[in-house]
C-alpha cells in the first residue's frame, strides 16, 4: 500500500527532507493540502475534553455540529441540555450518533432534542432494512463549532469518561476502571475542512437539508498546519491507515503509538516491524483491561513477532485505554477516533487529525512517557512461555476481528 519509491527515499533523505516528504505524501493521498494558521490544544481524558466542549459550545455564535459515535444519557443528557439553549437563541444546531454506539440511551433523549430545533440524525439504524450496513459503523467524535473551533479525538459523550473508580469498590472489569482518552481543540482555518467531513456525514446519510452554506476558512490563531483526513470505507480509500503507514515508512528515529482496540493489518505490522529492524525505536502502548476481551486476545496474537523484529510494547495498568495516538520522529502527530485494527481501516467512518507540529509533539511524547511510566511492558522471553490455550485463544479472537 506505501510505494516502494517512497520507502526508498525515507531511508536516503536527511530529517528535514524527510519531514517535507512525508508531507507531500499525505497531501497526495488525502487529496487535500494542509492547511496552516491554527492554534493546537492537547486535551488529556474526558473531563479536560468536556469542559474545552462545554466552553466551545457556550462561545459559539452560528452553528454547533456534533457527530459522535457514543451519545448516552446520562452524559448526553448534560450536553442536550447545553444545545437546546443555543438552539433556542437561534443557533443552527446538528447532532449525528451512531445506532449501535449509542444503542443504551434513551430515545425520548433524542426526541428531546428534535422537539427543541436541533436536528438530529441516527446513522445505520438497527433493524433488517439496514442489515447490510450493520458493520458500518460512525465512528468519529467530531464538535465543530462556527467553522472556527473543532475539537476531537477518541473521547465519546459518554458517563465512562468521569474518570472515577466505582465507588463500590468492584474490580476486574471495565466498569470499576477510569477510562484513559485523548482529543485535541483546534481553533483556525483547518476547522472548516472537518466542517466538510460532517456534511459529508449528514449528506451520505440523507439527514435533510442544512440552510448554511459550505464554511469559509476561519481566522488564523497560531502557527500550526494541520491536514483533517477522514476515513471512509464507503469510498474504498482507507485514508487514514495510508497515511500512517506513510509516516511508519519513512520515521527514521522513533514511533510511538497509542491504540485503545490493536489487531493490525499486515501491512501495518510489516511496516512495523521493518521500522524496528532499521533502528527506528518503536514504541507501542495497548490496553491491559478492556470492554472486549476478545479484542485484547486479537491484539496480543501478534506481540511474538512484533518483538522478535525489536519493537517494544507496553501494557497499560489501571485503566481501560481508549486514545487512539501517534508521534513520529518526535515531530509529526496524529490525534483521532482510528484504532490499529481491522475495523477502523475497512469499516469504520473516522477522523484524524495530522499535525506537523514539533512543540505539540514534545506534549504529545510527554503524555507517552507518562502512560509508559504506567504500563507493563511485555517480556519476550516470558511471552514465549505462555500456555498454548492462550495462544489458541489468540489465534481465535485474531480470525474473528478480521470478519466481525
Amino acid at each position: 500500500m506505501v510505494d516502494d519509491d517512497i520507502a526508498r527515499a525515507g531511508r536516503t533523505a536527511d530529517t528535514g527532507r524527510t519531514l517535507e516528504l512525508m508531507r507531500q505524501q499525505m497531501e497526495r493521498i488525502a487529496r487535500r493540502p494542509f492547511i496552516g494558521g491554527n492554534a493546537v490544544e492537547l486535551l488529556r481524558n474526558g473531563p479536560q475534553t468536556y469542559a474545552a466542549m462545554t466552553a466551545a459550545i457556550k462561545a459559539a455564535t452560528r452553528r454547533i455540529d456534533r457527530e459522535s459515535y457514543t451519545f448516552d444519557t446520562a452524559e448526553g443528557g448534560t450536553f442536550a441540555e447545553l444545545l437546546l439553549a443555543k438552539r433556542a437563541q437561534g443557533l443552527d444546531v446538528n447532532l449525528i450518533y451512531d445506532a449501535w454506539g449509542s444503542l443504551g440511551a434513551s430515545p425520548a433523549l433524542f426526541e428531546r432534542l428534535r422537539q427543541g430545533g436541533v436536528r438530529v440524525l441516527e446513522v445505520h439504524p438497527l433493524g433488517p432494512v439496514h442489515a447490510l450496513d450493520f458493520n458500518r459503523r460512525d465512528h468519529r467524535k467530531l464538535l465543530v463549532i462556527d467553522a472556527s473551533v473543532v475539537i476531537m479525538g477518541g473521547v465519546n459523550i459518554s458517563e465512562v469518561y468521569e474518570n472515577r473508580r466505582d465507588p463500590t469498590g468492584r474490580t476486574g472489569g471495565p466498569n470499576a476502571l477510569p477510562w484513559r482518552d485523548t482529543d485535541v481543540r483546534i481553533e483556525g482555518p483547518a476547522a472548516a475542512d472537518f466542517e466538510r467531513t460532517f456534511l459529508s456525514t449528514w449528506q451520505r446519510q440523507k439527514g435533510g437539508a442544512i440552510a448554511d452554506p459550505p464554511p469559509t476558512p476561519a481566522a488564523r490563531h497560531g502557527d500550526a498546519w494541520v491536514l483533517a483526513v477522514a476515513g471512509d470505507p464507503n469510498n474504498q480509500r482507507p485514508l487514514i491507515y495510508r497515511t500512517l503507514l506513510v509516516a511508519i515508512t519513512l520515521a527514521r528515529s522513533s514511533i510511538r503509538l497509542t491504540t485503545g482496540f490493536f489487531a493490525p493489518p499486515p501491512d501495518l505490522l510489516h511496516a512495523l516491524e521493518r521500522a524496528a529492524r532499521r533502528g527506528v525505536d518503536v514504541r507501542i502502548i495497548v490496553p491491559a483491561h478492556s470492554a472486549s476481551a476478545l479484542a485484547i486476545a486479537a491484539g496480543r496474537a501478534d506481540y511474538e513477532d512484533l518483538m522478535e523484529a525489536g519493537v517494544h510494547i507496553f501494557e497499560r495498568q489501571d485503566v481501560v485505554l481508549h486514545a487512539k495516538t501517534a508521534v513520529i520522529d518526535g515531530a509529526w502527530s496524529a490525534v483521532g477516533s482510528s484504532n490499529l485494527d481491522w475495523r477502523s481501516v475497512i469499516f469504520n467512518d473516522e477522523s484524524d487529525a495530522l499535525i506537523p507540529d514539533t512543540a505539540f509533539a514534545q506534549k504529545m511524547e510527554s503524555m507517552f512517557a507518562g502512560d509508559v511510566a504506567a504500563s507493563r511492558e511485555i517480556n519476550a522471553r516470558q511471552w514465549a512461555r505462555r500456555p498454548l490455550a492462550e495462544r489458541l485463544d489468540e489465534w481465535w479472537a485474531k480470525l474473528v476481528q478480521m470478519f466481525l
